[in-house]
């Protein structure tokens, strides 16, 4: 991991970000000097399950992994993490050690947002507490959302949700050809999804059995959104 403020603008970047848009200059120019840019190499750990909690990140260029370990080792991925995306916001309230592990999944550039420059800022401007809740609330609705897939949707339709998750959120629900590239290995999305690789491989080639899709290592050819669609109602 390296520091690197030298050469990047973090109040520029900071006004770019919902988070922290709606602050003045001046408020920007304060939590800035609590701000570091980090470089992390594919595969290095950013912070580990018992670290002391001293700040929390976003993610300038590149892909991270939250996740946990069970005590026979086995992975269960939380979440991953990209651009413009931030993470470990709730636990910089909780005076305790981060209770979760995050991976860079590719050479990355992380800005880690102090915790005493985060109180400071609070203290001084309630509209930034507004605006950590906000953010923090948003998260939970997203643990929630996965929380009722896992409880109520089969394996087949969260893999296949996830596999649509972009063409929906975009409206384009349609038929024809749409290319999704998977963001990191299809092991890694089977623990986000809470399936076994073996499963996740296997559904894959039902799906492309059926002709509808076509797999190519990590890219994905959907070959009709819409039959996609509501083979995963059935």
């Amino acid at each position: 991991m390296k520091n690197n403020n030298a050469t990047f603008d973090i109040q520029r970047y900071l006004a770019v970000m919902p988070l922290f848009s709606d602050l003045s200059n001046e408020e920007r120019a304060r939590l800035s000097e609590g701000c570091q840019l980090k470089r992390f190499a594919r595969g290095e750990m950013v912070f580990r399950t018992g670290d002391p909690c001293d700040a929390f990140y976003v993610v300038v260029v590149g892909q991270v992994k939250l996740f946990m370990l069970a005590p026979s080792g086995q992975e269960k991925v939380i979440e991953i993490v990209g651009p413009g995306q931030s993470f470990a916001e709730a636990i910089v309230f909780l005076d305790i050690p981060y209770m979760i592990n995050v991976q860079s999944l590719a050479d990355s550039l992380l800005l880690s947002v102090g915790k005493q420059a985060v109180f400071k800022e609070i203290e001084q401007d309630h509209r930034f507490s507004l605006h950590m809740l906000a953010g923090i609330s948003k998260r939970l609705h997203g643990l929630v959302h996965d929380v009722e897939g896992y409880a109520l949707r089969s394996g087949m339709q969260r893999l296949i949700g996830f596999l649509l998750r972009d063409v929906e959120q975009d409206g384009q629900i349609q038929s024809g050809v749409v290319t999704v590239s998977l963001p990191v290995s299809k092991a890694t999305i089977a623990s986000r999804l809470s399936l076994t690789p073996e499963y996740f491989s296997r559904v894959l080639h039902e799906l492309e059995a059926e002709r509808l899709i076509e797999i190519d290592k990590r890219e994905i050819r959907i070959l009709d959104v819409r039959r996609l669609a509501s083979y995963g109602s059935q």
